[in-house]
């Protein structure tokens, strides 16, 4: 029987399109005794565009990519700590909402380490502190698996924020862990990897 804590891979910075594709592959190429995966990773700077965006940034030269997550228009950056979760939900015995509500319990119990309050807001997926949000999600289902994930803003120039509406929200307010205390994005990974390792294993 295949075990259910993920392998955990530290990437680095990568650029999201050739990560994209890997996400694609081995979620296609998965069996069902295949062991589940979390990547974490920083890109360089991209928007990327969920199934229901129609919209594109108002100005500027960072690229913009149309995936297949779900979900509406983000903005990806050094900086920005991002966990792709490829995992077989069905193996699991979970619900894409109850995958969702866990990955945001980890990054409010990761929050909580750093005695930052952070809630979630109904009808808008992912996490807020003071009304700003500062962690996003988005996830794809293929035959009973999930990939793409969890983007949490550490320590980011959150300036690109402003050419987009975040998440499909007009004026919505974003946000980042160093606007509170004094983090490493290195330092957070660690603890983001501990938290997804309990919360999923």
């Amino acid at each position: 029987m295949t075990k259910l804590q993920p392998t955990i891979h530290h990437l680095g910075l990568r650029d999201y399109h050739p990560i994209w594709q890997r996400m694609q592959h081995f979620t296609h190429t998965r069996t069902p005794t295949t062991a589940d995966q979390i990547w974490l990773l920083q890109h360089p700077p991209v928007f990327t565009q969920g199934t229901n965006c129609h919209t594109t940034p108002r100005a500027g030269a960072i690229p913009v990519i149309h995936t297949d997550r779900g979900g509406q228009i983000t903005y990806h950056g050094p900086g920005q700590l991002v966990a792709y979760l490829l995992l077989d939900i069905k193996r699991r015995g979970l619900g894409v909402k109850s995958v969702v509500k866990q990955i945001e319990q980890v990054v409010i119990d990761l929050l909580a380490t750093y005695d930052l309050p952070a809630t979630r807001h109904p009808g808008a997926p992912g996490v807020y502190v003071r009304g700003a949000k500062i962690a996003a999600l988005g996830l794809r289902i293929r035959r009973g698996c999930c990939f793409h994930g969890l983007s949490l803003n550490v320590d980011m120039d959150l300036t690109p924020y402003g050419l987009i509406d975040p998440c499909g929200f007009a004026g919505l307010r974003v946000t980042k862990m160093s606007e509170f205390v004094d983090v490493e994005v290195e330092e957070v990974e660690g603890v983001l990897a501990e938290g997804l390792g309990v919360g999923f294993g």
